[in-house]
C-alpha cells in the first residue's frame, strides 16, 4: 500500500496549521503579559477593586453571574446581528445608488457625514415616539451608527475599479448595468468586506449606545446599572462578552472573506 499520497496531502495542512499558531502565538503571549501586569497592578493595591476589578475576578462573575449574562448576551447578539444586517441592506443600496447618480452623491454625502456627528441619546426620545419601545428603535440606532461605513468603503471601491477595464467595456457598448455587474462589483467586493467587518464592530458599540438609552435588557443596559450598584466584575465581563461578539462576528466574516474571495489573500507576487 502507497501512503506517499495522503502523507504527502496532509503535510501542507499541517504546515499551514503551524504557521497560523506561530502568528497567534505572540498575540496570545502578549495577551497573558497584560493580563498578568493587570493582575499584579490589582492584588499589589494599585487601585480598589471597585474601580477596576483584577482578571480573576471577572472570570468569577462570568461563572457566578452566567445566568444574567447570558441572557442579556443573546439579546444584546441579537439586537447587534440584526441591526447589522438592517444597515448593511441600506448601507450597501444608498452606495449603488449615489455611485449611479452624481447628483444624488452630491446631495447626500454632506448629510451622511452630518449624520454620524448626532449623539445616539437624542434619538432615542423620537425613535421611541415614532416606533415604539420594543426591538425597533434599537435596530434603528446600531443601523444608523454603523452603516456609514459600509457607505463610505463601497463608494471608494467602486471608485476605484481599473479605466481601463471600464474603457474596455464601452468599447464592447455594454450597458451602465452589465459593466456594475460583471466589472464594478466584482472589483469593489474586497472594500465591500472591509465595509461589512468596520461596521460589525461599530454596530457593538452602538447597541451599547441603543440599550442605554431606553432598555431593560442587554449587555449595554446591565453595563449602566451594574457600576452603581458597585457590581464592577460583573460590568467588566458585560464588557468582555461585548467584545467577544465582535471578535467572533469579524473572524466569520474574515473567514467568508477568505472562501468567496481567496485572491484578496494571495501573497503579492504569487501566480
Amino acid at each position: 500500500m502507497n501512503l506517499a499520497g495522503p502523507a504527502a496531502g496532509r503535510m501542507p495542512r499541517r504546515l499551514a496549521a503551524a504557521g497560523r499558531l506561530g502568528r497567534a502565538l505572540p498575540a496570545a503571549l502578549l495577551v497573558l503579559a497584560l493580563l498578568g501586569a493587570w493582575e499584579l497592578y490589582v492584588d499589589l493595591g494599585g487601585v480598589d477593586s471597585l474601580v477596576l476589578p483584577s482578571p480573576h475576578q471577572i472570570a468569577a462573575s462570568l461563572y457566578e453571574d452566567r445566568h444574567v449574562l447570558f441572557s442579556n448576551f443573546l439579546v444584546s447578539l441579537k439586537e447587534i446581528l440584526l441591526g447589522s444586517l438592517a444597515a448593511a441592506a441600506a448601507g450597501l443600496l444608498l452606495a449603488f445608488a449615489m455611485h449611479f447618480s452624481r447628483a444624488l452623491r452630491q446631495a447626500l454625502y454632506p448629510l451622511l457625514v452630518a449624520s454620524q456627528a448626532i449623539p445616539v441619546p437624542i434619538l432615542a426620545a423620537p425613535l421611541a415616539f415614532w416606533l415604539g419601545f420594543g426591538l425597533a428603535p434599537k435596530l434603528a440606532v446600531v443601523a444608523l451608527v454603523s452603516f456609514f461605513s459600509i457607505v463610505i468603503t463601497t463608494l471608494s471601491a467602486l471608485a476605484a475599479v481599473d479605466a481601463d477595464l471600464l474603457k474596455l467595456m464601452r468599447t464592447f457598448d455594454a450597458s451602465r448595468l452589465r459593466t456594475f455587474a460583471y466589472v464594478e462589483l466584482p472589483a469593489a467586493l474586497p472594500g465591500l468586506f472591509t465595509g461589512l467587518k468596520l461596521t460589525l464592530v461599530v454596530a457593538v458599540i452602538a447597541d451599547v449606545f441603543a440599550e442605554q438609552s431606553g432598555s431593560n435588557s442587554g449587555l449595554g443596559y446591565l453595563l449602566l446599572t451594574a457600576v452603581p450598584n458597585l457590581q464592577t466584575a460583573e460590568a467588566f465581563a458585560a464588557a468582555l462578552l461585548l467584545s467577544l461578539i465582535a471578535i467572533a462576528l469579524f473572524a466569520v466574516l474574515t473567514v467568508a472573506e477568505r472562501r468567496l474571495l481567496p485572491w484578496t489573500y494571495r501573497p503579492r507576487g504569487a501566480d
